[in-house]
C-alpha cells in the first residue's frame, strides 16, 4: 500500500477514535495533525517546509476572517435573548392563542422553536429552554408524552437550518474555501465566491417548509388521535381580549423585528453577516434591558427612536462636512445626527448598566467568551490537521476515492451524507464542519453535475439536523433527557421523535431531488 494512502487513512481513523473517546476536540485535531506531521517528515512523505505555511494560514483564514467575527456577535445575541426570558413570554402567549384548538400547544411549540432558531441559533439552549417551559404545561393538559417530547426536540433543532444560524455561518466559511479550491483544481483561476448571505438565502425556504411540515403533522395527529393533543377547555386560561392581544404583540413583535432586521439586512445586501450580527447583538441587549422595568423600557424606546431618526437623516441629507460648500440644511442635519448619535450611545450605556446590575450581562459575556474561545481553538487545531492532511496527499486520496465510486456523484454524496449522519451521533456540528467538510467538499463540488456549494451546504445542514434528532444517540435527545421528569421514560422520547425524523428524511429527499428549492432564492437575491 502507498505510504500516503496508509498515513491519511490512519490519520482520519485516529482522529475519529480520539474524538469519540471524549478527548478535547481542539487538542485532538492539533495533536493528531502534529503527530502525523512528524511521522510524515520522518518517513519522507511530508516536506518539513510545508508546515511553515501554518502561521500565514492561521493569520489569513482565522484571525483576519471577517465572516468569523460574526460568531461571537451571534452567540451574544442568542444568549442574551435566552437569558432575558423571551422564550418564556413567547411560549406563554402563543400557547394561549392556539391552545383553544386541538394540537394548539404543539403548534405553538413549533412556531416558537422557529422564532428562537432564527434569533438564537443555539440548539442545546433552545431544546432545554423549551423543555423546561412547555413540557410541564403540555403534560398537565393531557398531551401524549411521546408527542410532547417529540415536538419539543424537533422544534429545538430548527436552529441548525433556519438562518441566521451559527451552523450556517461556519459551513459558509468552510464551503467558500472548498468551492474556490474545487474551481482552482478545475483550472478556473478566477473562482466565483460564495457568501454566507447566499447560504442563508438557500436555507430559508427549506427551513420554512420543514416548519410547515411539522405543523401539518401536529394538525394531522390532532384530527386522527384527538386524545393525544387535547385543546385547553374554554373556561380555563386567560380570556382572549384586547389586553391579551396587546401582550401577544409585545411578546412577539420585538424578537420578530430583530430577526427581520438581522436576516433582512443580510439577504437584501444592505449589511454583511458580521455587520448584521452586531445589529442583532445590540438589539438583543436593548430588548433584554426593556424587559427589566417600565422606566428602562421608556429609555429603550427613546434609544430606538433616535436610531430610526438617525437613519432617516442619513438617507435624506449629505452629512459630509469637508465639502467646499455645505448648505445650511446639511449643517443642521449633521449636528442633529451628532445629537442623535450621542442620545443612542447614552441609551445603550443605560441598557448595558441595567443588564449588568440584573446579573444578565456578565453571564452573557462569560457564555459568549467560552463558546467563542472553543470555536476558535477548534479552528486552530483544524487548520493544523487539514494542512498536514493535504500535505500527505489526503485530498487527492479522497478525490480519487469519491470519483472512482460506481454511480458517480449520487453515490459519492450518498456516502458522505451517511458518514456525516453517523458521525453526528458522536460529534458536535462544529467538529464535523471542520473535520469532514473540508476533506470531502472540494471533491464533491468538482464533480460533473454538481449543484454548487449552496445546495451542498443546505443538504449537509439538514442532514446534521436529522442526525441530532435520531435515536438513540441524537444530541437533542440528550439535551431533552436532562430536563424531562423521570416519569417520562427515554423510550417515550425516542418514540415521539421518530415521526419528526421521518419528516426530516422526506425533506432531505426533496432537497436532493429538487435543488431549485434551495437555489431559487439565492439566484433571485444575489443573481447567481
Amino acid at each position: 500500500m502507498d505510504m500516503s494512502i496508509f498515513l491519511t487513512a490512519s490519520m482520519f481513523l485516529v482522529l475519529v477514535g480520539f474524538l469519540i473517546s471524549g478527548f478535547p476536540v481542539a487538542f485532538t485535531l492539533g495533536g493528531t495533525g502534529l503527530i502525523f506531521g512528524l511521522i510524515g517528515i520522518t518517513t519522507g512523505t511530508l516536506d518539513a517546509t510545508f508546515l511553515e505555511i501554518l502561521p500565514n494560514r492561521l493569520f489569513g483564514n482565522v484571525v483576519r476572517n471577517e465572516l468569523l467575527f460574526a460568531v461571537p456577535l451571534f452567540v451574544a445575541m442568542g444568549v442574551m435573548l435566552e437569558k432575558s426570558n423571551v422564550a418564556e413570554d413567547l411560549l406563554e402567549n402563543m400557547g394561549r392563542l392556539f391552545g383553544k384548538m386541538r394540537g394548539g400547544l404543539g403548534i405553538s411549540v413549533t412556531i416558537v422553536g422557529a422564532l428562537l432558531a432564527a434569533s438564537t441559533g443555539i440548539v442545546g439552549a433552545t431544546v432545554v429552554t423549551m423543555g423546561l417551559l412547555s413540557l410541564p404545561t403540555m403534560l398537565k393538559r393531557g398531551y401524549d408524552p411521546a408527542l410532547a417530547t417529540g415536538s419539543i426536540a424537533a422544534a429545538g433543532t430548527l436552529g441548525q437550518i433556519i438562518p441566521p444560524s451559527i451552523v450556517l455561518i461556519l459551513l459558509a466559511d468552510v464551503l467558500s474555501s472548498a468551492w474556490q479550491q474545487a474551481q482552482l483544481n478545475q483550472g478556473i483561476f478566477s473562482p466565483t465566491p460564495m457568501s454566507a448571505g447566499e447560504l442563508f438565502a438557500g436555507a430559508l425556504l427549506p427551513g420554512l417548509v420543514l416548519v410547515g411540515l411539522y405543523i401539518v403533522y401536529q394538525i394531522t395527529v390532532a384530527i386522527l388521535k384527538p386524545e393525544t393533543s387535547p385543546a385547553i377547555p374554554a373556561g380555563e386560561g386567560q380570556k382572549l381580549d384586547g389586553g391579551f392581544y396587546g401582550r401577544l404583540v409585545l411578546a412577539l413583535l420585538p424578537p420578530l423585528v430583530l430577526i427581520v432586521a438581522v436576516l433582512g439586512s443580510i439577504l437584501s445586501g444592505i449589511a454583511t453577516p458580521t455587520e448584521a450580527a452586531s445589529v442583532g447583538a445590540i438589539g438583543a441587549i436593548l430588548l433584554g434591558a426593556a424587559r427589566l422595568e417600565a422606566k428602562t423600557r421608556r429609555v429603550v424606546i427613546i434609544t430606538l427612536a433616535s436610531l430610526v431618526a438617525l437613519l432617516a437623516i442619513a438617507n435624506v441629507a449629505d452629512l459630509r462636512m469637508h465639502r467646499e460648500i455645505v448648505p445650511t440644511s446639511d449643517k443642521v442635519a449633521f449636528y442633529g445626527a451628532v445629537a442623535l448619535t450621542a442620545l443612542f450611545t447614552l441609551g445603550l450605556a443605560v441598557a448595558l448598566r441595567k443588564t449588568h446590575q440584573a446579573g444578565i450581562l456578565g453571564e452573557v459575556m462569560r457564555s459568549t467568551v467560552r463558546i467563542t474561545s472553543m470555536i476558535y481553538a477548534i479552528l486552530i487545531g483544524a487548520a493544523l490537521f487539514s494542512l498536514v492532511f493535504r500535505g500527505l496527499g489526503g485530498d487527492e486520496v479522497i478525490e480519487n476515492m469519491l470519483h472512482g465510486l460506481p454511480g458517480g456523484q449520487f453515490t459519492a454524496i450518498l456516502l458522505v451524507m451517511v458518514l456525516m449522519f453517523v458521525l453526528g451521533f458522536f460529534l458536535d456540528f462544529i467538529e464535523i464542519t471542520f473535520v469532514v467538510v473540508p476533506v470531502v467538499a472540494p471533491a464533491l463540488l468538482a464533480m460533473d453535475g454538481s449543484y454548487g456549494p449552496i445546495w451542498l451546504g443546505v443538504l449537509m445542514a439538514m442532514n446534521l439536523q436529522t442526525s441530532f434528532l435520531t435515536p438513540p444517540f441524537g444530541f437533542a435527545l440528550f439535551y431533552l433527557r436532562g430536563v424531562v421528569p423521570e416519569s417520562v421514560p427515554t423510550t417515550t422520547i425516542y418514540k415521539g421523535v421518530i415521526p419528526f425524523v421521518i419528516i426530516q428524511i422526506i425533506a432531505l429527499i426533496v432537497i436532493a431531488l429538487e435543488p431549485g428549492l434551495v437555489t431559487w432564492l439565492p439566484e433571485k437575491l444575489f443573481g447567481g
